[in-house]
């Protein structure tokens, strides 16, 4: 990911930032109630295809929570960590309250639909969460999906290489069971010194506090 990542995430941060608007304790008492992103512009009806061909639905999710991250399979470096640190805390989540977990469909939409077949996110999803679903499609539904979900791209040259790399903005969602966005999951902890330990332990305490 380039510098460039630092200006494609200002729309969203500038989103997150209207849905807190409020004087003093009021709004920090709605966030803690509602999520950050309550009220938020972000989703909409889709129809993609998953790892298995099979088409789905953002409707078929409907009653569960919805753990959505946006990326793709040939990412480097953020995607593969960002995932293992919200699968593992959602691993840690399902040992500690199955029942919970149950209410709970982890996603992975790939923004690289060139490369990113049904086939090719089989393998992918499997290695982070037998529950994850990974879901692609064309170019264009892909573009759309992300507009809806407020979710910036671009591919990019890799430099001195034959392939190419897709910058895009980091958007880990959590989504209620009535397709409203909750709030953003927190893949980072800078406050830890081993933050590879340290973040899968927010994601657990953040789906404690928001699945019901």
């Amino acid at each position: 990911m380039n510098k460039a990542l630092a200006s494609l995430i200002l729309p969203l941060i500038l989103l997150t930032a209207a849905c807190n608007k409020g004087e003093g304790n009021a709004a920090g008492e709605a966030e803690s109630t509602q999520g950050d992103l309550h009220g938020a512009r972000i989703g909409a009806p889709f129809t993609l295809k998953d790892q298995d061909g099979r088409k789905r639905r953002w409707d078929d999710f409907k009653g569960s929570y919805r753990l959505v991250y946006f990326g793709y399979s040939y990412c480097p470096d953020v995607c593969p960590v960002d995932l293992q640190r919200i699968m593992q805390g959602f691993g840690k989540f399902e040992k500690d309250s199955p029942a919970l977990a149950k209410k709970v469909q982890p996603i992975f939409i790939s923004l690289d639909p060139d490369r990113d077949t049904p086939t090719v996110l089989k393998s992918y999803v499997a290695a982070f969460h037998p529950r994850l679903v990974g879901l692609t499609g064309t170019p264009d539904e892909i573009a759309k999906v992300a507009k809806d979900f407020v979710v910036i791209y671009n591919k990019e040259k890799a430099e001195g290489a034959s392939g190419y790399l897709v910058s895009h903005s980091r958007t880990p969602y959590l989504f209620g069971p009535d397709g409203a966005p909750v709030a953003l999951v927190p893949v980072d902890d800078p406050g830890t010194a081993n933050e590879d330990e340290g973040a899968p332990d927010k994601v657990t305490a953040f789906l404690e506090k928001w699945v019901k």
